[in-house]
């Protein structure tokens, strides 16, 4: 158990609406890397629909939050990305920091994350960029998310559970209070990758997943992980309020657990 001061554990404790150390994030910070999910004037439409499906966090860039209606994050938390990136750069693996955990605080942010690319050209400056946020996030008393995923030219299988395994203890070793990460194939390896790390684990649903996304989250608590972070099987569903209500029923089914470090009191 990582202990917390108590800034950090009442905003992880917010990361969770049911205080029950499960997590189910949805990612809205595609608009850096991809363009646009939805236009400007739905963006926040789109934001109440995650929420009222029972989203425990959105994750958005530090511009995009300036934009969120306050009045959506009562019953949902803040999380800020501080990482970016898009496919028109001559390496679009290579993270920079794009935002300070600061800068994330005056925005109200419960969290900040950071995104790191295991085995990608610039995998270097990409873990020094993590273990700064992470010092500063000590300092703040803001929890941490880091998305750490092996991709780039000298990984063959970013699903291979050995490195998945890895990329989850990176995390965990480098200060991060949680990990997302992508699922192992085959999926009964993902027990092994939870198992093996300290932090509670985040797997990611996201857009190159086949099958029913229930199923996968059903699969993946199972598993041992923490929670998920779904945001294209979200949004670009017919109803993301519908497809939250499913997520959260399973993620959220359990008999409630105190987050790491913190009463569930709190």
């Amino acid at each position: 158990m990582v202990a917390l001061d108590t800034g950090a554990a009442v905003r992880l404790a917010r990361l969770s609406r049911h205080r029950d150390g499960r997590f189910l994030f949805v990612p809205m910070d595609h608009s850096v890397a991809d363009g646009p999910i939805v236009p400007a004037s739905r963006f926040n439409d789109l934001v109440a629909s995650v929420v009222a499906g029972g989203a425990d966090a959105i994750v958005v860039h530090k511009g995009r939050a300036r934009t969120v209606d306050p009045a959506l994050l009562r019953d949902c938390a803040l999380i800020v990305h501080l990482s970016a990136s898009t496919p028109h750069s001559p390496d679009a693996d290579a993270k920079v920091l794009v935002g300070a955990v600061e800068e994330a605080v005056r925005l109200g942010a419960d969290a900040v994350s950071v995104h790191v690319n295991m085995g990608s050209d610039t995998e270097a400056r990409q873990l020094a960029d993590l273990g700064t946020v992470a010092e500063a996030c000590q300092q703040w008393s803001v929890p941490l998310l880091a998305m750490v995923y092996p991709r780039g030219p000298r990984i063959a299988d970013p699903h291979d559970p050995a490195l998945l395994a890895h990329a989850v203890n990176v995390a965990a070793d480098l200060g991060a209070t949680l990990v997302k990460t992508t699922s192992p194939l085959p999926l009964s390896e993902l027990s092994a990758v939870t198992a093996s790390c300290p932090i509670p684990v985040l797997v990611a649903g996201g857009g190159d997943q086949d099958g029913d996304l229930t199923a996968f989250a059903t699969a993946a608590v199972e598993s041992g992980c923490a929670g998920l972070a779904v945001g294209r099987r979200v949004f670009l569903s017919p109803s993301p309020t519908a497809a939250l209500k499913a997520l959260a029923s399973v993620v959220h089914a359990d008999p409630p657990v105190a987050p790491l470090g913190v009463d569930a009191a709190v």
